[in-house]
């Protein structure tokens, strides 16, 4: 039998002599352990969440990876590049490469009867993938895109459509400038004029990312085509979706290598850095709430700990009278702290994934979707963050208990029996 665990069971479960004044001290102790395991739990929960939709919402407008002409022009019309290129049909084959879809850009304003917007019209063909705006529809339907004739629908954002009082089904004026050659003379010379097309509302999207809901619609890649004297081989730029989004980076550098010097391939990491950059900050604070946690969490551990120690003077010193040494000693002492670890942890575990259910499953608690970008606090649990959150508490709360159970050995068997 393991003597020693047998007392730490007495000690924790109680005989009939036992003092009642170490009970409320352990059931503080366990549930200090709990809070703390449960304020971690959604804290990474809830950060990762907040990662993930805002990710999620800048990858729905521009996916993974971009691939537009290696050139200086940072604006919203990228120079022309051709679609029959060889790694539009090649990347898709590469290991980890999803998807692939060509796209254009253009700037316009869009002209009601009493307001005017600036907006990036966004130019899709029959290879866009429509999941993200679908599961982002608030009224209408996505584009239907046909073989013959360019489709005259677009699809407008819910921030766009209340500031303008557009409706779906209504018909909008946009005003574009176009750069035209004029290719009359020996040397071409560049002029621009004004152009206006007629575009009818066929959905309303709301992703909540304000920042994009604001100047972003979607209209038929062959309209920008039209508008730009572009020629139906010529696009925008490619967009390229992975499989596995931590993987962004590698992925990348693979698509680099593949379109060659010629083209600038860019995740959207780099093309949209301020927002990526804050959500790394999000981690920082994470870290900042654990360590805190840990450190009360350790605190609480070692105080019950001297408290239990102190309380049993008279039983150490007779466990040293009777030849019991003070590594034996401490042993039992170690095993009632695990025993109150463990018990925290499986609270904390119990109470702060249920939470973390209950409100990714009815989103209890709501958000202002105009300075958050999402209106329910998001949540996502990743029980491998779980299992490493439970055994850093365990692990650090144990170290930190070692120093405190050295007391045992300063007590002295006749000064304990003595003063019993």
């Amino acid at each position: 039998m393991n003597t020693e665990f047998f007392i730490a069971k007495k000690i924790i479960f109680g005989t009939k002599n036992q003092k009642a004044s170490s009970k409320p001290i352990v059931k503080l102790a366990i549930l200090g352990i709990s809070l703390g395991l449960i304020v971690m739990i959604l804290t990474v929960a809830i950060v990762k969440g907040f990662q993930n939709e805002i990710r999620d919402k800048v990858i729905g407008f521009g996916s993974n990876i971009q691939i537009t002409n290696y050139s200086t022009n940072n604006s919203y019309e990228p120079d022309p590049i051709t679609k029959d290129q060889p790694f539009y049909s090649t990347l898709p084959k590469q290991s980890g490469i999803k998807h692939i879809q060509v796209f254009a850009t253009k700037n316009g304003i869009i002209k009601t009867k009493d307001e005017i917007e600036g907006v990036v019209l966004k130019g899709v063909s029959n290879d866009y993938d429509w999941d993200f705006i679908k599961k982002n529809m608030n009224e209408g339907t996505v584009l239907t895109l046909s073989d013959t004739a360019a489709s005259k629908d677009i699809i407008v954002s819910q921030t766009l459509a209340k500031r303008l009082n557009i409706k779906k089904a209504d018909k909008l004026f946009i005003y574009f400038i176009t750069k035209k050659k004029d290719t009359s003379g020996e040397s071409a010379q560049e002029a621009y004029e004004q152009r206006v097309k007629t575009f009818n509302v066929c959905g309303i999207y709301d992703t909540g990312f304000e920042e994009f809901d604001k100047k972003t619609v979607f209209v038929d890649l062959r309209q920008i085509q039209k508008l730009n004297y572009w020629t139906n081989d010529l696009v925008g730029g490619f967009e390229v979706e992975i499989n596995d989004i931590e993987q962004i980076d590698e992925m990348g550098d693979i698509v680099n290598q593949e379109v060659g010097v010629s083209f600038n391939a860019q995740t959207m990491k780099q093309t949209n850095s301020t927002i990526f950059s804050w959500l790394d900050l999000q981690d920082m604070n994470a870290i900042i709430v654990i360590v805190l946690m840990i450190v009360v969490a350790a605190i609480n551990m070692i105080s019950t700990l001297l408290i239990l120690i102190l309380e049993r003077t008279n039983m150490i010193g007779i466990l040293k009278a009777l030849g019991m040494s003070n590594v034996n000693i401490r042993k039992i002492f170690l095993y009632n702290a695990v025993y109150i670890i463990s018990k925290g942890l499986i609270w904390g575990n119990a109470i702060g994934l249920l939470l973390c259910f209950i409100q990714y499953k009815f989103g209890i608690f709501t958000l202002p979707k105009e300075t958050y970008y999402v209106s329910v606090v998001p949540i996502s649990v990743n029980f491998t963050h779980v299992i490493l959150l439970n055994l850093i508490t365990l692990v650090c709360c144990f170290v930190m208990l070692l120093l405190p159970s050295y007391v045992v050995s300063r007590i002295t068997p006749v000064k304990a029996i003595r003063f019993s």
